[in-house]
């Protein structure tokens, strides 16, 4: 963004469209086949665009927390799948026949009938339903965290757009500015009070302005097509954006509940769960049989009855139950990792919002002001033939120059006054601004 703010003038959604079909409601939300209009928050063609418009957008529509969702409620299923019996087996076993002498034909054989069923041993299926619902929860966690990235990248990209179109309107009224400055000084000239490189620079400079705003027409369609693709949508008919005032900083907040974090947490209970799978699978299951033998001889029967025990003398399980231990411990790390990392991008951001907000001060209350009478005075001047052009033009590059920092300024302390909302979860990214 900051390169498009001083290289364009330093040189110097959706149309009613209802959300998509088969939209996730959120993360842990019921899945709906469509969404209703009133769900979905429809955004009217050319109508003014909300930051709330934007988030429901992309908390209903996003393809990523779409199919973040979906993974989630795949994992719902395997754990469902994961406290399933294992099914028993139906043998038939035929012995003695087909051979030679009395064992030619059946008239010798036995049948045996018998059903089998394996059964897990050191508590194997409740393990491998807490393991599975731990995965399950980190699915969850890990959408929710995508959404709030999702989430804040579309803040982020509405509020750059909102500063490329003040950045356009400044550019507009600077080149119409440029070009009556341009008649001014023809005029002088055909009057021989300018010399004719002062007629050519005017010219340049107003050419200059009107490719700059040209420029910024177009990064505008580039910055509403990027905005809309977070959400799934390739056009961009809504209007421009609209900011009733600049939000208010976060007085105070915790990163404890970020998604990351319980993310973090949720993999660290998965990887757990996980070793103690692992670590029960050393416990051999058995399979036990019975069932009824025929003897087609003499036309009697008798019960049988097995039992098979898997010998662990090669395979106990042991690296499995190893390779989880260290992934278990690594989960650990990356959780302190992951929750000193926020709290430390915390308190960066609360240190430069105070820095943007103090800056915008000083440009709105002094600097702007200042650069608007000296450019004001430097054209009267000009005119009444007492500064000469290079004095004009400097006087109005330094306006602009300081016009860009207060839109930059602005953009800045709003980029990181939704920051600090997103890290600790406050409006608009709070819980009860998704239901």
């Amino acid at each position: 963004m900051k390169r498009h703010i001083w290289g364009g003038l330093c040189a110097l959604g959706i149309l009613a469209m209802p959300i998509q079909a088969y939209a996730a409601a959120s993360c842990g939300g019921t899945y709906q086949p469509r969404l209703t209009s009133a769900q979905a928050g429809m955004i009217e063609e050319n109508e003014p665009l909300t930051l709330d418009q934007v988030l429901t957008q992309i908390r209903h529509a996003s393809p990523e927390v779409r199919a973040a969702a979906l993974e989630t409620k795949a994992r719902a299923a395997e754990a469902r799948q994961a406290g399933r019996w294992l099914n028993p087996s139906l043998s038939l076993e035929v012995e003695n026949f087909g051979g030679d002498g009395a064992f030619d034909g059946f008239d010798q054989s036995d049948r045996t009938y018998a059903i089998s069923q394996t059964l897990q041993l050191g508590g194997k299926r409740q393990k491998q339903v807490r393991a599975a619902r731990a995965l399950e929860a980190l699915g969850s966690a890990q959408c929710e965290t995508i959404l709030r990235e999702a989430e804040l990248e579309a803040a982020l990209s509405f509020y750059d757009l909102h500063a490329t179109i003040q950045l356009a309107e400044m550019a507009d009224s600077a080149a119409d500015l440029a070009v009556r400055f341009r008649d001014t000084v023809i005029k002088r000239y055909e009057a021989g009070a300018a010399a004719p490189p002062d007629v050519s620079r005017a010219k340049t400079e107003a050419a200059r302005l009107q490719a700059a705003a040209a420029d910024l027409q177009a990064q505008i369609i580039v910055e509403k097509l990027a905005l809309a693709a977070l959400w799934g949508a390739d056009t961009a008919r809504f209007g421009n954006p609209i900011i009733t005032a600049t939000q208010a900083a976060p007085s105070q907040g915790e990163v404890s509940s970020h998604p990351a974090i319980v993310a973090a947490a949720a993999s660290l209970e998965a990887s757990r769960a996980q070793e103690q799978l692992e670590r029960v699978r050393i416990i051999p299951d058995i399979t036990v049989s019975a069932g009824v033998r025929e003897f087609e001889a003499t036309g009697e029967s008798a019960l049988v009855a097995g039992l098979e025990v898997p010998l662990p003398l090669f395979d106990r399980n042991r690296d499995a139950a190893d390779a989880a231990a260290f992934r278990a411990q690594a989960s650990a790390i990356d959780a302190e990792a992951t929750e000193a990392r926020l709290r430390a991008r915390l308190q960066s951001s609360i240190a430069q919002q105070q820095a943007a907000r103090r800056q915008l001060d000083l440009l709105q209350s002094s600097a702007l002001p200042e650069a608007q009478s000296a450019h004001d005075a430097a054209i009267r001047g000009y005119q009444a033939g007492k500064f000469d052009l290079t004095a004009t033009l400097d006087a109005r590059q330094a306006l602009i120059d300081t016009q860009i920092a207060v839109i930059e300024s602005n953009r800045k302390l709003n980029a990181e006054n939704v920051l600090l909302q997103s890290l600790i979860g406050a409006a608009p990214f709070s819980e009860g601004d998704m239901q």
